[in-house]
């Protein structure tokens, strides 16, 4: 389905009865991922889930958006729904957003937050990692300068690409912009706002959001329990499929 929300046309499902659960996906993914836990989730509730702008079948917004830009958003599209408890499940860069909006004044209650190999955690900086970042920025302004523009004009782009990452290169001008923004914000001093029961579950294997974040929000949230997978990376919902199912409907007391 399709609606019009903060003048940008969004693609959405919504299924099945009860109290609200709204998913969030991750950076570079979309609703059909979520497929199967939509299937076990709407057995009890009714299941919001929307491509975020600038993923899926969803218009990408007119200029970069931060989270909070995202937050916004999200607030905005739950406006046509009548309710007053909610449980959120986001992944990765959905985790991000739950976590701004556990720590806003809202109008309805968090019952329950379910994080995914969630983002929020700014990692560490090796030093190469430093002394790259550096060479990186002092070669971008060298190629930004008009002289070089003129007699390179794909250089600039060129040195983008190869130091930028997967999610970056595949993203539209906009979306990069909105990338750095949403990767360059840790949330840990955030996370202490997250006081409903939540959730978290991890693939062992994530080297997006390593494990090490997990625990450190498991930490941080009053509430919070972490479940881990063997065999399973930052898409554990997709690589553990079953195991994942029974441990969601365990936690919203679905018989499964």
């Amino acid at each position: 389905m399709i609606k019009k929300v903060c003048d940008l046309n969004i693609n959405y499902i919504e299924k099945g009865e009860g109290e609200l659960v709204l998913l969030l996906h991750g950076w570079g993914s979309n609703i059909t991922l979520f497929e199967s836990m939509i299937n076990v989730l709407s057995q009890k509730y009714k299941v919001l889930a929307m491509d975020m702008p600038g993923f899926g079948e969803s218009q990408e917004p007119s200029e970069a958006w931060d989270v909070d830009c995202y937050t916004d958003f999200v607030l905005e599209f739950l406006k046509d729904y009548d309710f007053s408890k909610i449980t959120l499940l986001g992944h990765s860069f959905g985790g991000r957003v739950i976590i701004k909006l556990c720590s806003r004044e809202l109008p309805f209650e968090v019952e329950k937050v379910i994080l995914v190999d969630s983002a929020g955690v700014m990692p560490e900086k090796t030093a190469s990692q430093k002394m790259k970042q550096k060479a990186y920025k002092m070669t971008k302004k060298i190629y930004s300068s008009s002289a070089v523009q003129k007699l390179f004009p794909d250089a600039l782009e060129n040195l983008r690409r190869k130091n930028g990452s997967a999610d970056y290169n595949a993203a539209s001008p906009i979306m990069r912009q909105t990338l750095v923004k949403v990767v360059n914000e840790d949330l840990c001093h955030l996370m202490p706002n997250v006081k409903c029961p939540a959730l978290l579950i991890w693939g062992k294997n994530d080297d997006a959001t390593p494990l090490s974040d997990g625990e450190k929000m498991e930490k941080l949230m009053p509430e919070a329990a972490l479940v881990s997978f063997d065999n399973a990376g930052h898409y554990s919902f997709l690589d553990q499929q079953v195991l994942f199912n029974r441990v969601l409907a365990s936690f919203m007391n679905i018989e499964f």
